[in-house]
C-alpha cells in the first residue's frame, strides 16, 4: 500500500475554536453528526482534539459547566498528528502506539483533514491489516 494520509483523509475539516465553549463545540457536533472535533487557536494551529467522552467525563461528570469552560481548557498536551504525505501505513502506527482513533492530518502547520480508523479500513486490504496488526502486536 503506498497511499497517504492525504489520500485517505476526510477533508474539509471544521474546528471547534479554543474559546468556545463545550455547549457550542455539543452543538457543532449535533449538527456535523461528529463524535470529535480538532481544537483550533486564535494562531489556526492545532491545540488538540475534543471527543463527546471529553465532554463528558471531563465536563459534566466533574460538574463543571458547558456554558463556561472553554475547549481549549480540554485540549492538553501536544495533538497526536500525522503528516499529509505520510503513508497509512505510519497513521495507522501511530493510532495504535497513541492509542487515538482519529488523526488530525497536518500539512506544514496547517490542518486539512482528519484520518479515521474506518479510513484507514476502506483504503487497505485484509491481508495488510493482519501485517500491520501483527507488527504493531510485536
Amino acid at each position: 500500500m503506498t497511499k497517504t494520509a492525504r489520500e485517505i483523509m476526510s477533508g474539509g475539516t471544521e474546528c471547534v475554536g479554543e474559546n468556545e465553549t463545550i455547549a457550542e463545540a455539543s452543538r457543532k457536533m449535533k449538527q456535523l453528526d461528529v463524535g470529535a472535533l480538532p481544537i483550533c487557536g486564535e494562531d489556526d494551529r492545532l491545540k488538540g482534539m475534543l471527543t463527546d467522552r471529553d465532554i463528558v467525563v471531563k465536563v459534566l461528570a466533574e460538574g463543571r459547566q458547558p456554558e463556561q469552560t472553554r475547549a481549549g481548557e480540554l485540549g492538553q498536551g501536544k495533538p497526536v498528528t500525522i503528516g499529509a504525505d505520510d503513508s497509512a501505513e505510519e497513521a495507522l502506527r501511530t493510532m495504535a502506539e497513541h492509542k487515538v482513533r482519529r488523526l488530525p492530518v497536518i500539512d506544514g502547520h496547517k490542518l486539512i483533514g482528519i484520518v479515521s480508523q474506518g479510513d484507514i479500513a476502506a483504503a487497505i486490504d485484509k491481508e495488510q491489516v493482519g501485517e500491520l496488526v501483527g507488527a504493531i502486536s510485536s
